[in-house]
Parts: structure tokens; C-alpha cells; sequence
């Protein structure tokens, strides 16, 4: 293996069998996300094809035919986790050859296996993990070398944890009945949670949450399903359950989000988002559950604090200066002290049409399915209603916007301008906080995928902004970010 830059973390071990290769082909697709480049080295007979089968199976959820792309040069394979795109370098003439093959293409929005990566010269990415087999006498025992840049080290660290959950989720799977049904791979969320959706041979599905400690805490989610079910509405049902190990075996309630159904015109917008909104009326009208956290108006004026830790340093590439950190959250602060006297309800947060299931067959309130609770806090009644109608991940038409505000004050008479206001208020607040998620998630979490949802965040902002109650933030943004410049990529930004 040629040499590398010192910052790479070496690393080797034997592969006895070729299920074993397999497995372990596996284990990095399960780490694995669209930008990702696992550049595969070996000799013919090395095993490669075994790793390519098993790592394209692994992230299609199930086997998958896999042909050698000798001939094709790159084969693409959509899967749950983005698409999958499998070169072969080796009968390639150039490296310049491979911008015709859609190699810049894969790079910005795939997940790019790579066989003969030497061929590439320095086209090869420096963040790519570099993996070699190598027959090791007896058929099937293979000596696996990695070479990991820090992007893959700490997630290479996190497979070797995951490993050691393998056996601990088996046995969960055991005697919860479900040890032999078929697993396929859900799409995740923004956080460190995992789904599989399980179906047995007669048909019967659940759905598998995997929330590994101490990054994840399934009690939250177990008792805020609790507290909603209680109320009549829709959550999955808790079928089994292992807390000290993070893993939920929960009822299946389909695939029917309401982002889903719109997006393929099966659905009715106003029929969908009037239910969603009758049912956090409803919700609002009990008081708070006792020991749910604060999110109120004090944190919700430090929220914004993404902007300035995440979202200017990784525009401007400098640290953002402590005076104008100190300008900005005191002008939240006096911006949403008026909310300080509103009553509390219990609040979602992460309540939208991605989290929402439509299930017609059920009756009034419980047709809007739950998912995505476990973050439930005593709040703002208008925070939910934001996160419905200022939907950072799809547009929602002004007038719409507008019909349901009404809809739900019709619901909740008395508040009227008070509401409008407080709702504008945390809108700015909630969308800021947004503002410098998106970043966060790519610079920390290695997901850059949510930086295509700026510009819709940005626009739902602005017209939060427009609101007079806050005109002095609205003066901060146009100075430190001016509207001209709020469309131009981050440096190093993906395509």
C-alpha cells in the first residue's frame, strides 16, 4: 500500500472466513453516508468482490445482485441510505477518464466504492478510507489493512463499540420473538437513533429503535409515549424494551408520513395539516405533565446561539468575535421577554410532516399518527404550530400557513394578537436555531446532506424578521449577514 499522510490511523487484523469479510463489510455500511469514499485495494482473488456484495447488500437491506463493474466501469445501486456507486478503475486509461463516468456526481451525493483507487492518482479523495485485502493462506482467511483519516477514525472507534452491541441486540431479538425476522434499514433522523423495520413470516412488522447509550436515552421517549397515549392519541406502541442498552421494539404504524403522501399527491394538504393542528389545540388544552424540561422563553432566546457558534464560523471560516456573540443574544433576550408571562403547554418540537403519520382507518384526533416525542418540554403553545407551518424540510404555501393560525385560534379563543405575535417571536427564534443546526450537523456529525434545507430556512426567517417586534435582530442579520450574501455556498460546502 503506497504511503500515507501521517495523520492516518493504521490499522489491521484477519478475516478468517469469508463470512467473516462479509460481516465486516457490513459493519462500515452501517457507518456509512452519502460523501463517504471507501477506496478498496487488493489483488485479484483478494476478496474484494465478497466486501463490495456484502457492503451493497448491508445498505440495501437484503441481498442484492451484484455484478462486477470490470466491463460497466461504475454500477449505481439506490438504496435507504442514498445511492451506492460501485466503480472499477482497472481497465480505466487516465484518471481524467472518470469525470465522464459521473465520479464528481457520486462524490457530491453518493457513497462511492471504489476497487483499483490507485488508478486515480491524486483524484483520490484525502478523506477517502482506504481499505486492502490480502489472501492469507487457508481459502477465505484475508488480512484486512485500513488506513482511516480522522473523518473515519472516531466512526471506526463507534463500529468496534456497535460490535459489542451485536450480541446484546440478538439476545433483545430472542426473547422479545422476533430473533428470525427479516430486518431492513429505515431512514434515520439527525441524531445518533437507528430504526429497522422487522417482519415475521406471517407477515406481522414492527420497528426496531436502536438509541446506543450515552448518546441516546430511550426513558424520555418511553415516557412521553406514555403521557400521549394517555390523551388518545396515536404513538407506537411499546412492544419490548431493554433501556440499559437503548433498544425499542415498537408497533409499525406504515410508511404514510404526511411529507410522503403530499409529495406523491396522495394526499389532501388541508385535510392533513387541519388534523395535525386540531390535534395540538386538543393537546394544549391539558396542563403540562410535571416533570417535563423548560423550554420557555429563556431557552428559547439561547437557541439562536447556533447562528454564532456554528453558522458564521463555518461561513466565514473565523471564529465568530465575542462582542458581537454578546449583541446578539442580548437583543433575543430583550426580543422575547415579553413571552415570559404566557402560559405553558406541553410542546413536541420536533413536530412536521416528517414525523406524522396519516392513519385513516383510525378515528378523529388518533388518525395523526406521533413519532419523534422523546424532546417534549413545558413550552410556548405557538412552538409546535411553527414547526408544522414553517417546515424547514417542505414549503407550506403562506395561505395555508394563515388558515391554520385560524383554525387553531378558533380552537383556542381569547389569544388572537397576543398569540400572533408570540408566534412570529418564536418563529424567528426556532428558525435561527435552525439556521446553524444545519451546519452543525455537517462540521460535527458529519451529515451534509441538511445544508440544501438553508435557503428554505433562511427564507422562513426572513419573514419572521419582518415582524416590528423585531427590528432590531432583523438590523443585526442585514449587517453581519447581508441578504446578498445569504445564497453563496460555505467554503468546502458539498455541491
Amino acid at each position: 500500500m503506497t504511503a500515507a499522510p501521517a495523520a492516518l490511523l493504521r490499522s489491521s487484523r484477519i478475516l478468517a472466513s469469508e463470512a467473516e469479510t462479509a460481516a465486516f463489510a457490513a459493519r462500515l455500511a452501517a457507518l456509512a453516508k452519502p460523501g463517504d469514499v471507501l477506496a478498496l485495494q487488493g489483488d485479484l482473488g483478494a476478496g474484494k468482490t465478497t466486501f463490495a456484495r456484502a457492503f451493497i447488500a448491508a445498505l440495501s437491506g437484503g441481498p442484492v445482485e451484484v455484478p462486477s463493474p470490470t466491463f460497466t466501469l461504475v454500477q449505481v445501486y439506490e438504496t435507504p441510505a442514498g445511492s451506492v456507486w460501485h466503480f472499477d478503475f482497472y481497465r480505466i486509461g487516465s484518471a481524467e477518464e472518470v469525470h465522464e463516468l459521473g465520479f464528481d456526481e457520486a462524490l457530491a451525493e453518493g457513497i462511492s466504492l471504489i476497487e483499483w483507487p490507485e488508478r486515480l492518482g491524486g483524484l483520490l479523495p484525502p478523506e477517502a478510507l482506504r481499505i486492502e485485502l490480502r489472501a492469507a493462506g487457508a481459502p477465505g482467511r484475508r488480512e484486512l489493512h485500513i488506513e482511516a483519516p480522522p473523518a473515519w477514525q472516531a466512526r471506526l472507534a463507534a463500529a468496534d463499540d456497535a460490535a459489542a452491541r451485536v450480541g446484546a441486540l440478538d439476545g433483545f431479538l430472542r426473547v422479545a420473538g422476533w430473533a428470525v425476522a427479516e430486518r431492513r434499514p429505515l431512514s434515520g433522523d439527525a441524531s445518533f437513533r437507528r430504526y429497522e423495520r422487522l417482519r415475521r413470516a406471517d407477515g406481522t412488522r414492527a420497528v426496531l429503535m436502536d438509541a446506543p447509550p450515552p448518546r441516546e436515552d430511550v426513558r424520555p421517549f418511553i415516557r412521553v409515549a406514555e403521557i400521549l397515549a394517555g390523551f388518545g392519541y396515536s404513538v407506537p406502541a411499546i412492544l419490548a424494551r431493554d433501556v440499559e442498552h437503548g433498544f425499542l421494539l415498537l408497533e409499525d404504524l406504515g410508511d404514510d408520513l404526511f411529507a410522503r403522501l403530499l409529495a406523491g399527491g396522495r394526499g389532501d394538504e388541508p385535510e392533513l395539516y387541519g388534523a395535525a393542528v386540531d390535534l395540538l389545540a386538543d393537546l394544549h388544552r391539558h396542563a403540562p405533565p410535571a416533570g417535563l424540561p423548560d423550554y420557555g422563553p429563556e431557552e428559547l432566546a439561547a437557541a439562536p446561539g447556533n447562528v454564532v457558534e456554528w453558522y458564521l464560523p463555518a461561513f466565514s471560516g473565523q471564529k465568530t468575535p465575542s462582542d458581537l456573540v454578546a449583541e446578539f443574544a442580548g437583543l433575543w433576550r430583550e426580543a422575547l421577554a415579553p413571552l415570559a408571562g404566557l402560559p405553558r403547554v406541553m410542546v413536541l418540537r420536533d413536530y412536521h410532516a416528517e414525523n406524522l403519520i396519516w392513519l385513516p382507518g383510525r378515528k378523529g384526533l388518533a388518525r395523526v399518527g406521533l413519532l419523534d416525542f422523546q424532546d417534549a418540554a413545558r413550552g410556548l403553545a405557538p412552538y409546535d404550530l411553527v414547526s408544522l407551518l414553517q417546515d424547514a424540510r417542505r414549503d407550506v404555501a403562506p395561505e395555508l400557513e394563515a388558515l391554520m393560525i385560524e383554525r387553531y385560534l378558533a380552537r383556542r379563543p381569547g389569544e388572537g394578537d397576543a398569540f400572533r405575535a408570540a408566534y412570529a417571536l418564536t418563529g424567528a427564534a426556532r428558525n435561527s436555531r435552525i439556521l446553524g443546526l444545519w451546519p452543525r450537523l455537517w462540521k460535527r456529525d458529519g451529515k451534509p446532506q441538511y445544508m440544501r434545507l438553508l435557503p428554505r430556512t433562511w427564507r422562513l426567517l426572513e419573514r419572521d424578521l419582518a415582524h416590528p417586534a423585531l427590528e432590531g435582530l432583523r438590523r443585526w442579520y442585514d449587517r453581519v449577514l447581508p441578504p446578498a450574501g445569504r445564497g453563496l455556498p460555505f467554503p468546502g460546502q458539498p455541491a
